[in-house]
């Protein structure tokens, strides 16, 4: 019962030390016997489950049932083919869903929540899981607990503890409480932090007590179950279409059963086809192949700093048509630095003159950062407070050692201000930093000339009109202010009667890949909007020079905002493309005002308030540096380098994905399509099956899975950002997809029954022609099986683009795609050329004449293809 002992107790059972926390050694040495402090989960499915769940299909146990009756039959070969067959697709299956799976599990070790820990005297981010009990962990706003803590320090720590006790009203923290009754409910144990909880408000430490399943957490959770298996909106329209052409497959199946069975043909035949036709014409592995697409869209996205993690993200990011965006650290370096100060002084101001030391002072002391050797930590706002002090001669070290600090108001975005009390040789002296505007209704006083005098109104221009000045400049401002108390008072009461010291502006030059980043936004069709809590006119400047703004008109503050009802706000917002000294409430009315008019819209944000407007947006994305776990928890995507130039390139990769999974799909009804027109048109002309059910499911296994896989991970089009963003609402198969998918299905078909006919005219055999040779129909059926089998695999090469030639997107550009096309190819030359394979289709070597002629005859679905697309390509020219 940690919670009724002493925190020097508990900290000397646990053999760690507050000041320096536990070496590296010992923490690997506790991981080894406490082992990964997170929850245990479902047990993973062994791959004999993963393999039988692959059988699980009604076509699946028929086709089963086919091979027994082959070997009843006698048909040992064709038994064999099948359950081979079978055996494969299911191996191909599990390939595929441990893919996905593991896809998943590196998201979520991207997505790990990070925790402040002292290890080895310094103060070092790790993985959460990593936490160990005696490790020291750092707490402040908008952090996940990690483990079970007992505090050892607190300054208005409120932590909301509502995933595990049900009240949603932060809970108030002291370190120093001790509860002697071993039956104090957790709701009242003040003195401890509980795993999964969040810290609202303040910050502390404490010691880790338990990890893992030790935890309060651990003891009432039977299992962490995170369903990451749902479906995508994508693969659940996909599923429902592979539904729907499942139903008209298995009907065309029947039909085709029935005519040939009318017609007098070989019934085991006849059902051995009827089944192998609708296993190879269901496109049941389309949510399957859409899982890998996404997943390794996913990973590779990762790789350019920006992690996913909810696979529907993805699908959305190639509709998005307006970034919202904050300006600091996302369209700016993060690299605050002081360049300008402003006090109210003959001797402390202009260049060259002495330094306006108390309010330096105040920032320095009013600041959580740290600046030591050149490498600050913190908000980039309070280094270069800090950094500022340094270049003074005010070290943040000595500053605080020698103004010991009592207490402290943390900054809210709503009050826009940040409060300390700090221990004085007199007594106490509150020193607050914030916006100017904030800071002047807080103040009654002014420092003139180191007197202090009423801040008069006069007072209030002059300073509001050097502030303007600053931000004309693209100047950052804060300003500084202090009152001295004779004794200790309470954070309430520190923000009143204070005396105005000065401002400083700031520089965080933006970056400089933004500005093309910005410019390819626009040509893509997509609006940049910056939002900033700074003033209207530093904001602006930095528009201007990005290209997101041209003129002051553009732009509008919070204060603006809520003058407006929401109609009106929706209407205005058309002509918006800056929001200025905004709250994290007016984020999400900016949120709703543009999706109100029908746009896609992404959001940034990176504090504990920003998770409403994350939430509210098409896609989240977070902060990685900056940002809280609670804003990272609250959002679609995760920026690790905090750059805006990443939302575009992650839009491009968004939108290269819904074209690849879009090519996948188109090429696999393509393919299969071309098969049922085979043997259906071959069913209802009275003509000879041009294949046999073996044959089916070797081609079905050939080109339905490598080839339609690298299509998935195709590189993309280079001009995808010059395109418009895709109406959502727009069908899966819009812009004559599915014309394209019918005629290459058409096409296929149609090849594989002249191949067909052209074998049998090779023996004088006609296709109504009866009592056809044995020989002559073995020998017509390979090139009909080569045709089929090649000009799907040469097919792909062209639905890499709708538009431009194989020549224009790069034939090797695509590396994986060829090397599925020629393993194809090799494949299908195998199961010919090696005699018991050739036995086994019952197929046979062909004449290099006639190798040459099923070549060509495969290539035309191809050359066709490609002169549709100049002529598509002439009429876009003409209509521009």
């Amino acid at each position: 019962m940690w919670y009724s002992k002493s925190r020097e107790e508990v900290v000397r059972e646990l053999g760690s030390d507050p000041a320096s926390g536990l070496s590296a050694e010992e923490a690997r040495s506790r991981r080894e016997k406490y082992g990964r402090n997170q929850l245990k989960g479902k047990p993973k499915k062994s791959l004999a489950v993963l393999f039988f769940s692959q059988l699980k299909d009604m076509l699946i146990y028929v086709l089963l049932g086919a091979a027994v009756v082959t070997l009843i039959v006698g048909e040992y070969m064709d038994a064999v083919i099948i359950l081979a067959v079978v055996l494969l697709n299911a191996a191909i299956g599990v390939f595929q869903e441990q893919k996905a799976e593991k896809a998943i599990e590196a998201l979520q070790q991207m997505t790990t929540p990070k925790s402040l820990v002292r290890r080895d005297a310094e103060v070092r981010e790790i993985d959460s899981v990593d936490i160990v009990p005696g490790d020291i962990v750092i707490l402040d706003a908008g952090r996940y607990i990690p483990a079970d803590l007992r505090l050892i320090e607190s300054a208005n720590l409120q932590i909301e503890e509502s995933a595990l006790t049900g009240e949603s009203v932060p809970s108030d923290k002291k370190a120093e409480d001790i509860h002697q009754d071993p039956k104090t409910p957790v709701g009242d144990r003040s003195n401890m932090a509980f795993m999964s909880t969040l810290v609202t408000y303040g910050r502390g430490e404490g010691i880790a007590v338990g990890t893992a399943m030790d935890t309060e957490m651990g003891k009432i959770a039977q299992a962490l179950d995170v369903d990451d298996q749902k479906l995508t909106p994508l693969q659940k329209k996909l599923e429902e279409l592979g539904k729907t052409l499942g139903y008209i497959a298995i009907g065309v199946c029947v039909l085709i059963f029935v005519i040939g069975l009318i017609q007098g043909r070989d019934l085991f035949e006849l059902f051995l086809t009827a089944i192998s036709l609708a296993v190879a014409a269901i496109p049941e592995g389309l949510p399957a192949i859409v899982a890998i697409v996404l997943s390794l869209g996913v990973t590779r996205m990762s790789k350019i700093h920006a992690i996913v993690k909810k696979l529907p993200a993805v699908e959305t990011l190639g509709s998005v048509n307006i970034i919202c965006s904050d300006k600091t650290g996302t369209l700016t370096q993060n690299k605050m630095t002081v360049v300008k100060n402003y006090v109210l002084s003959e001797s402390e101001q202009g260049a060259g003159e002495d330094p306006p030391v108390e309010m330096i002072k105040a920032f320095v002391l009013c600041s959580d950062a740290t600046y030591e050797n050149g490498e600050g930590t913190g908000d980039p706002t309070e280094v270069a407070l800090v950094r500022y002090g340094e270049e003074n001669g005010l070290s943040k070290k000595s500053m605080d050692a020698e103004y010991k600090r009592v207490s402290e108001r943390p900054f809210d975005s709503d009050r826009k201000l940040m409060s300390t009390l700090n221990r004085t040789p007199d007594g106490f002296r509150v020193h607050t930093k914030g916006a100017i505007d904030q800071i002047m209704e807080i103040s009654t006083t002014a420092v003139v000339n180191h007197e202090v005098v009423p801040l008069t109104e006069e007072l209030k221009a002059q300073y509001l009109q050097a502030a303007e000045q600053m931000s004309d400049d693209a100047l950052r401002v804060l300003a500084a202010a202090y009152k001295n108390t004779a004794s200790q008072i309470s954070p309430e009461e520190m923000e009143s009667d204070l005396t105005f010291l000065g401002f400083v502006g700031m520089i965080d030059p933006p970056r400089i890949e933004v500005k093309d980043s910005i410019r390819e936004a626009k040509m893509a069709g997509i609006t940049p909007i910056m939002i900033t809590g700074d003033h209207k006119n530093t904001a602006v400047a930095i528009a201007k020079e990005l290209e997101i703004a041209s003129s002051l008109e553009q732009s509008m503050t919070g204060a603006e905002i809520d003058e407006l009802s929401d109609e009106e706000f929706s209407t205005k917002i058309r002509d918006m493309r800056v929001f200025a000294r905004v709250s994290p409430e007016h984020k999400v009315k900016i949120v709703k005002a543009f999706r109100a008019q029908g746009n896609i819209v992404s959001m940034t944000g990176d504090g504990v308030n920003d998770a409403p407007s994350l939430k509210n947006a098409d896609i989240g994305v977070a902060m990685g540096i900056t940002g809280t776990d609670v804003s990272k928890g609250a959002s679609d995507m995760i920026l690790t380098d905090d750059n805006f130039t990443t939302i575009v390139h992650a839009i491009r990769e968004g939108r290269n994905i819904y074209a690849n999974i879009r090519k996948t799909v188109t090429f696999l009804l393509s393919c299969n399509f071309g098969e049922v027109v085979a043997i259906l048109a071959s069913i209802l002309f009275f003509w000879p099956l041009p294949l046999l059910a073996t044959q089916i499911l070797w081609i079905n296994l050939v080109t339905d899975t490598l080839p339609a896989i690298a299509l998935g991970v195709d590189p993309g089009e280079k001009d995808v950002m010059k395109k418009k963003p895709r109406n959502p609402k727009e069908s899966f198969f819009a812009g004559g997809a599915a014309f394209q998918a019918v005629l290459g299905g058409v096409l296929i078909g149609s090849l594989t029954l002249l191949a067909f006919y052209l074998g049998l005219r090779e023996f004088g055999y006609g296709l109504r022609d009866s009592n056809i040779s044995e020989e002559a129909m073995t020998y017509a059926r390979t090139m009909s099986f080569v045709v089929l089998a090649a000009s799907q695999l040469f097919y792909a090469f062209t639905k890499r683009s709708a538009t431009k030639s194989i020549f224009q997107v790069g034939v090797f550009s695509n590396k994986f795609l060829v090397f599925a096309v020629i393993a194809g190819l090799v494949l299908q030359y195998i199961s010919i050329s090696v005699p018991f394979l050739a036995a086994a289709f019952k197929v046979q070597n062909l004449s290099l004449p006639d190798w040459g002629l099923v070549i060509g005859l495969a290539l035309i679905p191809l050359f066709l293809n490609e002169i549709i697309k100049v002529f598509l390509r002439m009429k876009k020219t003409s209509e521009a």
